[in-house]
């Protein structure tokens, strides 16, 4: 429905008095697409908008009228003959009149379009990528995608590319640039990255990563690499076999040296490590004093530095890969706790001094202890299925504690197996 911004008007309805006569004509006309054989009613009518409409429309209402009914025709007819302008003429010069069927039907068919761009991908039988687009139809995203279809595209372009590699890996800037052109598309925080990651979460039926890291862990399950060389691990007496990684870890064995692996010698280099036990920790300060009292004695030592980064979870996977077995501790609080169970589910990893009788000895030992190696729990309490009165124990004593204050105890642990 065109209708000229600029379109003069007749003085008469510039009144107050005309303000619900005119609203209800733009809901019928916009309803209807422009519709004038339609009847709009007023009830309730005051005496100031009795005159007002009687004014307009050229005719009298009687005195005490609650309720009149009024043809849109004639009012267009009216306006005609008293300013040379239509009823939607008039209506469109402050804010154009909205043609809701036109919309609708052109909603409708960019629906089409766009279920179309995802009922062609190769993606469509599996059933995860089937109920990923249930899902975001449901949920408003698709609604925000008519008007951007081509975010959809390039999105299950990234999918189905992802779902190629079989076991190989791929660059973050790679995978953006193969699937839309740009290196930066699927950058961090992006809409398209955001997307992606939504869909991945959907497969995995697991959260939607909300922290860099649980994006950066949930590109890696995929073999998407996201930095190889800013993610790192730290490790201590890790001999291994293969040029250039494998002979700097036994080199730096031999002398207990502390060695940061970064991602991408990792994916690069040849690295063969014997079947065997190796302990993680979460402080590098455990393993620090590892190197320091231990020595090349100390058994395989691994650490984290808080959450694992992907560089971890690759050297983990080639250790429990070749037979190996982990163990790991970390903190004495609800975090700590969840990072236990995640190590257990993606890699098998034994709780190591992660009891409830470990907890409590961990209490009583450090109970007159002002160090920051303490406090109070925070956040949501966690199950701990590798050993349930742990959890309890927690919730019971109301203390946190950080590796840190037991480090003595591991290290003590790592000597018994010289």
């Amino acid at each position: 429905m065109a209708t000229p911004a600029d379109s003069p008007v007749n003085p008469i309805t510039d009144t107050p008095d005309l303000v619900r006569l005119l609203a209800a004509a733009r809901r019928s006309l916009e309803r209807t697409g422009g519709d004038l054989n339609r009847t709009i009613g007023l009830t309730q009518l005051t005496d100031a908008e009795r005159r007002a409409v009687g004014g307009l429309l050229g005719r009298h209402i009687a005195p005490g009228t609650k309720r009149v009914e009024i043809n849109l025709d004639q009012i267009d007819t009216r306006l005609r003959a008293l300013s040379g302008h239509g009823l939607a003429e008039t209506l469109g010069r402050d804010k154009p009149l909205r043609d809701r069927p036109a919309e609708a039907a052109r909603d409708k068919a960019a629906r089409e379009r766009l279920l179309a761009i995802a009922h062609t991908s190769g993606l469509y039988h599996q059933d995860w990528f089937t109920a990923w687009i249930e899902e975001i139809r449901g949920n408003g995203t698709f609604t925000r995608l008519l008007k951007t279809p081509a975010r959809l595209s390039h999105a299950i372009a990234a999918l189905e590319l992802i779902d190629t590699l079989n076991g190989s890996t791929v660059t973050l800037p790679k995978l953006a640039t193969r699937a839309t052109g740009h290196s930066h598309a699927l950058d961090h925080r992006t809409p398209l990255s955001v997307l992606v990651l939504d869909a991945l979460a959907s497969r995995t039926s697991a959260p939607r990563p909300t922290t860099t890291e649980q994006r950066r862990e949930l590109w890696d399950r995929f073999n998407v690499i996201v930095d190889d060389l800013a993610s790192t691990v730290l490790v201590l007496n890790l001999p291994a076999t293969g040029a250039g990684l494998g002979a700097w870890l036994t080199s730096a064995a031999a002398t207990a040296t502390p060695f940061h692996i970064t991602l991408h010698q990792i994916l690069t280099h040849p690295l063969h490590l014997a079947p065997q036990s190796v302990h993680v920790c979460e402080n590098p300060a455990v393993l620090r004093e590892a190197s320091d009292i231990l020595g090349p004695a100390c058994p395989p030592l691994i650490c984290t530095q808080g959450q694992p980064s992907t560089a971890f979870h690759r050297l983990a996977t080639k250790i429990t890969s070749n037979g190996g077995q982990l163990r790991y501790h970390g903190d004495f609080d609800w975090p700590g706790i969840t990072m236990t169970a995640a190590m257990a589910n993606r890699h098998n990893a034994q709780p190591w001094r992660m009891t409830s009788a470990d907890y409590t000895n961990a209490v009583n030992h450090t109970l007159n202890d002002d160090e920051p190696t303490i406090g109070g729990l925070k956040g949501d309490p966690e199950p701990t299925p590798w050993d349930p009165p742990l959890s309890d124990t927690m919730i019971r004593l109301n203390r946190a504690i950080y590796e840190e204050a037991v480090v003595d105890v591991l290290i003590a642990d790592l000597g018994d197996l010289q």
